[in-house]
């Protein structure tokens, strides 16, 4: 009962009506073609109606709603969390917001090379870069002690155009991400991240296997059908060996 709470806090099917593009006459193909999708895309209207921050707020829910990764009390980490539709999922599935009474509290950090807004039950750490040492000094301090449950990552570096050039600094940022990850991780945590399809792809898998029991390749409805983007769930992390963080 208490899961479907939450889940119901932020629907899935709310306002997923379609629009129709009007107005748009005299605006260049590439103009009227952009509009065309983002006014017949039920997910930026369902963004606005739960004043989420971003579209991608949905595929953080739909990945929880399945398999159930966030939880109250749950420490997470989100890197590269601007503009924060993904801590604003977090804080309320893990209750760092301290909206349920009854239920333990968590606690979230976002840190990202942006300053996002403030959010209730957020600690942001920006502008940081998550793989400095010094931002990692100030992470373990706000973690007093305690190990994530959850590491997030729905990063994108700024792209140049060339599709393998662009996929070969995706990848080579995830390595650093999945470093980072492993060394801030509860043993049994978690970590989720974004990747686009490509040559590398695999290796990331490969990596991930190292230090988790079970990783899934998934792809939640909110992602767009024709993009070559899909998530790394890896679950049940089993610890770490020094010689392991070497990804070849």
């Amino acid at each position: 009962m208490l899961r479907r709470t939450f889940i119901s806090q932020f629907s899935t099917y709310s306002c997923l009506k379609k629009e129709v593009a009007t107005n748009i006459k005299g605006k260049k193909k590439t103009a009227q073609d952009w509009i065309k999708r983002q006014i017949s895309d039920p997910y930026i209207k369902s963004t606005r109606y739960h004043n989420f921050r971003c579209r991608s707020a949905f595929k953080l829910i739909q990945i929880d709603e399945k398999y159930g990764i966030l939880q109250p009390g749950h420490v997470v980490i989100d890197c590269g969390a601007a503009p924060g539709g993904w801590c604003q999922v977090a804080a309320v599935r893990t209750n760092s917001n301290q909206k349920q009474a009854s239920l333990p509290v968590g606690k979230v950090i976002g840190v990202d090379l942006i300053r996002p807004a403030p959010i209730d039950g957020v600690t942001f750490l920006a502008p940081c870069d998550f793989s400095n040492p010094k931002t990692q000094e100030k992470i373990i301090e706000i973690l007093n002690g305690d190990k994530a449950d959850v590491v997030l990552s729905d990063m994108t570096p700024n792209v140049s155009g060339v599709n393998e050039c662009d996929h070969d600094q995706l990848v080579d940022l995830l390595i650093i991400f999945i470093r980072f990850a492993v060394m801030t991780t509860k043993i049994n945590g978690a970590c989720l991240l974004k990747v686009r399809d490509g040559k590398r792809s695999p290796e990331l898998e490969n990596y991930l296997r190292k230090f988790y029991q079970i990783v899934k390749v998934v792809k939640p409805d909110a992602s767009r059908q024709d993009s070559s983007e899909f998530y790394l769930l890896a679950r049940d992390f089993k610890g770490i060996k020094m010689n392991k963080l070497d990804p070849t």
